[in-house]
């Protein structure tokens, strides 16, 4: 097998973090402990009825659109460059080619230090820098890029 230094391969795909699923998870727990708890309570059918239809509400929108949200967000680091996919109705789409980026930083809040993970910017000199998102391991994204982008820039011989 043979490799080809100018075919563009994925190196990795990422989401955000799964620590943002932990609350809604809870809440789904939750919710179906006390649906099993209050309906066996419910005297007649039209309780039982509001019971489960107040529980499926909760679950929608407390559980299945964070699912949701989380799973619409996309990283892929390839060999050439960054690519960010997000929306569900509405699809945004936001490349960075590594030879275009200059910076690559690391910004971590508490949480995200415990978890190891963190929100790593891309600037290009651009208004609006790449913005990593939350991304599991962070500190390896942030090296990795940095090779990638180190890589493609032009050595001072080729200028």
């Amino acid at each position: 097998m043979s490799v080809h230094p100018d075919r563009e391969s994925v190196i990795v795909r990422l989401r955000p973090h799964s620590r943002a699923l932990f609350w809604p998870t809870v809440l789904l727990v939750v919710v179906a402990g006390a649906v099993g708890y209050v309906a066996g309570l419910a005297a007649e059918q039209w309780q039982v009825i509001t019971v489960f239809a107040a529980a499926a509400l909760l679950v929608i929108i407390g559980w299945f659109f964070p699912l949701c949200r989380w799973l619409s967000r996309r990283y892929t680091i390839t060999t050439r460059r960054i690519v960010v996919r997000s929306g569900i109705f509405v699809r945004s789409r936001q490349e960075l080619l590594h030879s275009r980026a200059h910076d690559v930083t690391l910004r971590r809040g508490a949480l995200q230090s415990v978890f190891r993970s963190g929100d790593v910017i891309l600037n290009a000199g651009q208004h609006n820098p790449v913005v990593l998102r939350d991304v599991p391991s962070a500190g390896l994204v942030q090296e990795a890029l940095h090779d990638l982008i180190e890589g493609s820039q032009p050595s001072g011989a080729e200028w």
